[in-house]
C-alpha cells in the first residue's frame, strides 16, 4: 500500500469521524436546548465524552492529524480530512463551545428535574 493510499484512508476514516462527531455535538445542544430524550441523546454525550478525553490525552490536537501528516497531509492542497481546511480549522471555535453548553443545560435540566 503507497503513502498516497494510506493517506486516503486515513481523510476517508477522520472525515467520517468528524461528521460523527459534529452530529453529536449540535444533537447534545438540541437536546439541552429543547429537553429531548432518547438513546440518541445517550449515544451523542457518550461520543462527545470519548472524543473530549481523547483530545485531552492527546494534548488538544486529534491524533489522526499527526497520521495523516505522517503520509503527506499539508502537501499538495490535501489536508486531514476531505473538508476545506478554512472550515475544520475553527473545529474547536464552533464545537466546543456547543458542546460545554449542550452538557451545561442537559446538567441543569437533570438538576431541576432531581429537585
Amino acid at each position: 500500500m503507497t503513502d498516497a493510499q494510506r493517506l486516503f484512508g486515513v481523510r476517508l476514516l477522520h472525515t467520517v469521524i468528524y461528521v460523527v462527531m459534529a452530529t453529536a455535538s449540535v444533537l447534545v445542544l438540541y437536546g439541552g436546548i429543547s429537553g429531548a430524550r432518547g438513546p440518541w441523546l445517550i449515544v451523542a454525550v457518550a461520543l462527545v465524552v470519548i472524543e473530549s478525553l481523547v483530545f485531552s490525552l492527546s494534548g488538544l490536537k486529534c491524533p489522526l492529524t499527526a497520521v495523516a501528516v505522517k503520509y503527506g497531509a499539508g502537501q499538495d492542497g490535501l489536508f486531514d480530512t476531505f473538508m476545506p481546511e478554512r472550515f475544520t480549522r475553527h473545529t474547536f471555535r464552533i464545537f466546543g463551545p456547543m458542546i460545554l453548553l449542550g452538557l451545561a443545560l442537559l446538567a441543569a435540566r437533570q438538576w431541576w428535574a432531581a429537585g
